[in-house]
């Protein structure tokens, strides 16, 4: 019978024991979603393309008493994920959560875009999610169980009037429906896949925008509800809940943490 117990904050968002794979976790929002899964209980894999990053991050993590190891990985190789996602699994005896957070962008008019800028950031942020979702799976699937995460973003959902970003905005509306593609396909075999589309955080990236565009700053803060960016830590609920039991039910959704970005 349900009682309160059911509801304890240690039954609903703990993840003790799970061992979860965070891609371009050297910093910004893979940093603190690493950090966030750790302090759940956790074993992290923290992996970037910086190995030096990584090996930071999952030092900061095992010096507050978490378990970490870094690895190097670049997404854009795809023999690496491959391998990387093999020894993470092999190393740590399991793969429970999959976080697909690296991504790159080239923000400038589409005209002027490469056909090499576009190619690239196709295959960082949207071929990458895919290998490595496809590279877990095939770890999860024996389990019978996986959590499969992406870093989408609001600017996947709508166009952009702010300034020019094509090719970023294709590979994230494509990551939006890949989620909701292999939550499908893989449901009945005890694959949950969701993503989470933040919107502009306060992150060194947008501190480097700030300085170089305080105006379109200012119009994004004008432009969200909440009247602010956010901040890095802000992530860190929404990957646990859907990292953990509390999100059980859930898949094929893709969890808008945005100050009311798509609201209006």
């Amino acid at each position: 019978m349900t009682s309160v117990n059911n509801f304890s904050i240690e039954k609903l968002f703990r993840i003790d024991g799970d061992v979860a794979l965070v891609t371009g976790s050297g910093d910004g929002l893979g940093r603190i979603s690493a950090l966030a899964l750790a302090a759940a209980g956790a074993d992290v894999a923290v992996t970037d393309v910086d190995p030096i990053s990584a090996e930071k991050v999952a030092d900061e993590i095992c010096k507050e008493g978490g378990r970490a190891q870094s690895f190097k990985l670049d997404v854009s190789d795809r023999e690496q994920i491959n391998s990387v996602v093999d020894e993470v699994a092999n190393t740590f005896g399991k793969l429970n959560i999959l976080l697909n957070n690296a991504g790159i962008a080239r923000r400038q008019p589409s005209e002027d875009l490469s056909d090499e800028e576009w190619d690239a950031v196709i295959e960082v942020n949207m071929t990458a999610p895919f290998m490595c979702a496809r590279a877990a799976a095939r770890h999860m699937l024996p389990q019978g169980e996986g959590r499969i995460i992406s870093m989408a973003s609001v600017m996947g959902f709508r166009g952009n009037a702010l300034f020019p970003h094509a090719v970023y905005q294709t590979s994230k509306g494509a990551l939006i429906n890949m989620t909701r593609s292999l939550a499908a396909e893989w449901a009945n075999r005890g694959i949950r896949v969701n993503a989470i589309a933040p919107h502009f955080f306060y992150t060194n990236l947008a501190a480097k925008l700030r300085n170089d565009r305080p105006d379109l700053v200012a119009a994004i803060e004008a432009r969200t509800p909440m009247g602010r960016l956010g901040n890095p830590d802000e992530i860190a609920g929404g990957i646990i809940y859907l990292a953990s039991g509390a999100s059980a039910l859930v898949t094929g959704h893709t969890l808008a943490i945005d100050g009311g970005w798509l609201a209006v």
